[in-house]
């Protein structure tokens, strides 16, 4: 979940690792810190956010690296933040990632003198190096790595040295290659305004930099890796006038929808394997699983091939068929859940494919067939464009196999999509935001909707939330319903209309407050609403991809209304890399 970067070259690379780090901290944000080789080892550490403390770091060189924490082992404090530093503080250490046998490791190293001063994982790293270190920095961190059980991603200086040591296992990393420069990263983010030509390190790579150049080696032998271009620009990655990423994300989604349905297209005959499969089985989390229920639903009813849907973090549990198509869905490719979920399906002999943003990612090494969203970065943490590039992606596949039958939807929702995001939710915000419960209700493909729907609203409002079945209701959410526990609802024309009034009228009865989106003219849900928001009248399937943008806003007012940092909310992190 942490964010790790790191500058060898001509720059002062305190200050390329702070903007590095800026454009990481949707990774983690608990705490955050840098060291330089000057020739000493200098290090600064502080808590909270980079972008409060990035003025008060002064540290000089050109050769440095740099951490933003999201806390797993160790509260936030500068004591547990990175970098980390042997007993004599000639290493430095940053690390993404956790250590699994890091207990074991710090007891012998206490055994043998060494001093710790944190209750993190990482620390036994530079302790191990110290142990090893006689002036070849790389070949003493080649020594350690075989004891270090779990997954990481680490990046190590030493006083005196002008080289960055870094190695990869089960967690990303990026290495930028400039013109005369350098640049280590998390992710291609930090990479783009110092060049665009990337190398995807794979796991048990361990990369040396040198002023010289660099050399990348699996075991003691180097080996070559492709150098690939990062497709996003430094522009996408600024506000661009947006009070929030979030916000400007959110309108860059007409665009990302278009340009999803395009990249699917254009891999039509990979997904002949889909069409031909017995059953498919989808593992995601989070917002990537309610996008994936969206597709279980269409796949269903429009290609009548058995879908489900599993929790990757589950999935483990489940056995799969053999020869059973399994699709892994991550907007970052990074998603740990996710990536063990495919191994396993593949290890059990699954047709294996992957959906994601993120060219070179984890994902792309396991699946058999990558199919690419085109949302271009997401910085904020609430996933707003990806969740629609996602759903686009599937709306393409299933119009690809059932030959056609979507075609109507996808125009619909490509003509309405900008109209959809001006809807006035003013009102419903006013409803909504001193509540300490909210409900979010939907059938069919609406249930997802609402699921989404919910989720975002708890991510950035902090206002608990959640989405159901309309028809679950009866089976005990009925007791949350009063005049303090507001009810959002998803209902429009269609197969689902009738039975959702009739649940709307239940939850009327029962004093509960509604928000309710519906088509315009829809003159019974606008009656029986507290708050009725109109979309354009359309096909169930686009209603309710329109329904989720609304669904968004909603969240994002809210959220502003009450104060909450909208693009960072507490707690939470983008790149889900540990289980």
């Amino acid at each position: 979940m942490c964010g790790i970067v790191g500058y060898l070259g001509y720059r002062q690379a305190a200050e390329v690792c702070m903007e590095g780090l800026l454009r990481l901290e949707y990774r983690g944000y608990d705490s955050f810190g840098i060291a330089t080789v000057s020739p000493e080892i200098a290090v600064f550490k502080e808590t909270g956010k980079i972008s409060a403390a990035k003025d008060a770091v002064h540290l000089k060189g050109t050769c440095g690296i740099g951490h933003t924490r999201w806390a797993t082992h160790g509260v936030p404090s500068r004591t547990n933040a990175h970098p980390f530093t042997d007993c004599t503080g000639k290493i430095a250490v940053v690390h993404n990632g956790i250590i699994e046998n890091y207990a074991a490791l710090k007891r012998d190293l206490e055994k043998r003198g060494h001093t710790f001063v944190s209750e993190t994982d990482t620390e036994v790293i530079p302790h191990l190096i110290e142990e090893k270190y006689t002036g070849n920095l790389r070949e003493a961190v080649s020594k350690i790595l075989p004891l270090l059980e779990g997954a990481y991603a680490i990046l190590v200086i030493a006083e005196g040295t002008e080289e960055i040591v870094a190695a990869r296992k089960g967690s990303p990393l990026v290495l930028g290659v400039g013109d005369r420069e350098y640049v280590f990263a998390s992710d291609g983010l930090p990479i783009l305004d110092y060049t665009r030509k990337v190398i995807y390190l794979e796991d048990g790579d361990l990369a040396e930099v040198t002023p010289a150049g660099y050399t990348i080696y699996q075991g003691k032998k180097p080996v070559e890796r492709k150098v690939a271009t990062l497709e996003w620009d430094a522009a996408d990655v600024r506000k661009g006038g947006f009070a929030h990423y979030m916000l400007k994300e959110m309108y860059e989604q007409p665009e990302v929808f278009s340009n999803t349905i395009n990249s699917i297209t254009e891999n039509a005959a990979a997904l002949c394997r889909i069409r031909e499969a017995r059953s498919v089985t989808v593992v995601a989390c989070g917002t990537s699983a309610n996008a994936s229920t969206v597709f279980a639903y269409l796949m269903e009813s429009v290609c009548g091939i058995p879908t489900r849907v599993v929790l990757a973090s589950e999935f483990k549990y489940f056995p799969t068929p053999k020869n059973d198509v399994v699709i892994a869905v991550s907007q970052s490719g990074e998603t740990a859940d996710t990536i063990s979920a495919l191994k396993i399906a593949k290890e059990r002999g699954a047709k294996t494919f992957c959906v994601t943003n993120v060219l070179g990612s984890s994902l792309t090494r396991i699946a058999e067939t990558t199919l690419y969203t085109r949302a271009g970065p997401e910085v904020s943490v609430a996933a707003t464009k990806s969740f629609t590039a996602q759903v686009a992606a599937f709306m393409e596949i299933v119009n690809i196999i059932s030959g056609g039958m979507l075609k109507k939807a996808v125009a619909e929702i490509q003509r309405y999509l900008p109209e959809a995001l001006d809807c006035d939710v003013e009102s419903a915000v006013e409803l909504v935001k001193d509540a300490s419960t909210l409900l979010y209700v939907g059938r069919g493909l609406s249930y997802p909707i609402s699921m989404e729907g919910a989720l975002k609203m708890k991510e950035i409002s902090y206002i608990h939330a959640e989405g159901y079945a309309a028809g679950e209701l009866k089976h005990g959410p009925f007791a949350l319903l009063s005049k303090e526990t507001p009810v959002v609802a998803v209902c429009l024309p269609g197969s689902t209309y009738p039975v959702m009034m009739s649940n709307l009228k239940e939850i009327k009865a029962r004093s509960a407050p509604e928000v309710v989106i519906g088509c315009v003219g829809d003159i019974d849900a606008e009656e029986i609403a507290d708050v009725f928001i109109p979309l354009p009248k359309v096909s169930e399937t686009a209603g309710v991809i329109l329904a989720s943008v609304v669904l968004q806003m909603l969240a994002y007012k809210t959220a502003v209304a009450l104060g909450t940092d909208v693009d960072m909310p507490r707690n939470l992190a983008k790149s889900v890399t540990v289980e």
